[in-house]
This record gives C-alpha cells, structure tokens and sequence, in this order.
C-alpha cells in the first residue's frame, strides 16, 4: 500500500494527477508541469512536501551525535537556524543529503523521503541511551510556499519581518500553530511550514485562497523537479549515492574537516586528492533533451566517453536542453564542447556555470 499524505484529498479535489513516488502517492502536476514551474519563476507555487523524512533528535548528547554523523558543524548553528549537511559513510559516499534545524530544545533533521527510513535507522544506531531519535510521519504535514510573491502572500497571513534565508520561527497563520523556515528547493525565495496533519487541508486552502489574486498555483513533483535542475540542486539518486558523495558533487563548502572526526571523513579527504570526476553543467545548443544515463562524449564522432547524464530536462525558463553530468575532471572547464549521445546521434553542447537559473534567496 503506497503512503498518503494528511493533504491526499485536498489533491484529489483539486485534480492532481497522482503518481508513486518513494512509496507515496503524491501529485505530479495539476495545470501542467510547464506552467507550474513559470507560476513559482514569475509569483508563487505551493506544494505538499509531507512525504519528506522529518526526523527529531533531542536529548544530551544531541549534538555530538549529529557532529558524528553529519559533514558540516552544526556547533556552529545558533537557535532556529537551518544548515545544508551530508550523512556520509566510511567510503565517503553519501547515505543522505539533510537539512539540520536547531529548534530550542532539539535538532530537526529533514531527510529525502526514498532514505527517510534508513536515515532513522543509521541514527539510532550510533545513538547512546540519552539521545531520542523519531520521524514524524503521520504527525505533521510539510507545506512549501515558492517564488518571487511568497512574501507577500505570507505577510498577509503572519509575521516574516526578520525571517532571512535558513531562518525558522514558530508562528500561527490564521490561528494555526507552525513553524515556518525560509528554506526550499527551488532557487527561489520561499518559505516552508510545518503544521500538525489535522490542520493540513484548513493551511493549504488557507494560502492557496489568499494567493490566487498574485498567480499562485498548486505545484506538483514535476516542477518541483525541474526547478531544482534549474538551480543546479543535487537530488539523491541521481547526483548523490553510495558511491558518489559531496566532494564529487562540489559541496565541499558543507564539509568542515576541521571540526572534529566524524564519519568518512578520512575517505573524504583522501577523495580530495583523488577523484576523478566533477559535477558539472550542460547546456544543449541545439534540439533534444538530455534524461538521466545519457552517454557524453568529447567528440562529435562519440568515441571518447566523458561521462554521462545524471539529471535533465528542456528548462521551462531558457528553453533548451540542460543536465546536470559527472565527467573527467579534467572536462569539467566551462566553455568545454561536449557532445550528448540521444538515439544515437550526437547533440552539441557546452559546459556552463552552474546554476543554470540564479538563485533568489533573501539573505
């Protein structure tokens, strides 16, 4: 049985098309993909991120639990503050990409819905007795408010003033207790609410209401996706695994190696000098759209391999074919020509500066 989120019904409702996704059954689209991903590039999108992992540690020993785990120094974070981390393992590849909250009296780790699981089981499995480790499924719902207009559609419900990017406060929105971070996974500036599920549909109508005069529409997981390619954000699966982690991925700026030890953090620093491959960007300069293990070669004849394809799309905001590609190092300068393999023929393109889109956060 796929998993359904406090806000199923709302979705039904609205005309979602629904797919399975991480074992959830979430919504893909509702007007179209394409014109989703321009309502959160031009006003404002929301959608329902409740199959996201949300994971609370609290207890003595918190901390030092995630400084074990986690790449970045969450010693660093001061109360309601959000930092971007990776849970790596001994052969310094990624279990997880997260994003650590320190609330008052816990930390909130939110965690890729596919790992959600095996992210509570590695947790508590290098906890001691004092740390308490839980998910939160079925408990809350995770809304997402995205784009240029998200402010102004949210200071009509509550209080934003002070609430910079990576920021979290508790509030109410019409009465109704959440806590709001100034996080998502588009590129944009939005906001993030986590609210309990009774309160789920009552929030999600609620904002949707007050936004439809500014364009704001229900997004599905398809502009969800297609904006984060944008952004150049890596999605676990596809730029992150177990065998590829953030040094690969060019986040070495959430590796603090002077922090202590923790977890695959020799294997990280041996990779430093060692890989061979960087994360780069593609853009097309002709037609075709380059989709996830399509082969990229140096010349045009496609005879020498660079690497290949792990995320793309035709960007609803340049209009051509962009990916996201591991290749040699050494082929990673931008302004490099690479030739992408689709049906067999070779489709030109360049390598550019990542992001493809620039991003927006208030800072």
């Amino acid at each position: 049985m796929l998993k359904r989120t406090p806000l199923y019904n709302a979705h039904k409702n609205l005309g979602a098309k629904m797919v399975e996704f991480a074992g959830w059954e979430m919504p893909v689209s509702y007007s179209g993909i394409i014109q989703e991903h321009k309502a959160v590039r031009n006003s404002a999108g929301l959608f329902d991120i409740s199959h996201m992992g949300v994971m609370m540690v609290s207890g003595q020993g918190s901390l030092e639990l995630i400084q074990k785990l986690a790449t970045n120094d969450a010693s660093k974070l001061l109360d309601c503050k959000a930092q971007y981390s990776i849970l790596c393992n001994d052969q310094g590849g990624a279990i997880d990409d997260i994003l650590v909250y320190k609330l008052p009296d816990k930390y909130m780790v939110i965690a890729n819905a596919a790992n959600a699981q095996k992210d509570l089981e590695w947790f508590r499995s290098h906890a001691d007795g004092n740390v308490e480790v839980s998910l939160e499924y079925g408990k809350k719902a995770f809304l997402s408010l995205q784009g240029p207009k998200a402010e102004n559609i949210l200071s009509s419900l509550t209080n934003t003033k002070g609430l910079k990017h990576n920021l979290c406060s508790e509030g109410k929105i019409d009465g109704i207790k959440c806590l709001i971070s100034r996080t998502g996974y588009t590129g944009e500036d939005g906001f993030e609410f986590l609210v309990n599920s009774s309160d789920a549909e009552k929030t999600w109508r609620l904002i949707l209401e007050k936004g439809k005069n500014e364009g704001l529409l229900p997004c599905g997981l398809g502009a969800r996706d297609s904006l984060r390619l944008e952004a150049g954000l890596p999605l676990y699966g596809h730029e992150y695994n177990e065998e590829i982690g953030p040094i690969e991925a060019g986040y070495n700026w959430a590796v603090k190696f002077d922090k202590g030890d923790f977890i695959g953090k020799e294997a990280l620093l041996k990779r430093k000098e060692t890989s061979k491959i960087n994360l780069a960007g593609i853009k097309l300069s002709s037609g075709g759209i380059p989709r996830q293990g399509y082969p990229i070669f140096k010349d045009a004849a496609l005879t020498q391999k660079a690497g290949e394809i792990t995320s793309g799309t035709k960007s609803p905001s340049l209009g051509c074919g962009i990916g996201l590609a591991y290749l040699e190092k050494d082929y990673t300068i931008v302004g490099s020509d690479v030739f992408v393999e689709i049906r067999g023929k070779a489709v030109s393109g360049k390598i550019v500066p990542l992001p493809f889109y620039p991003h927006k956060y208030k800072k």
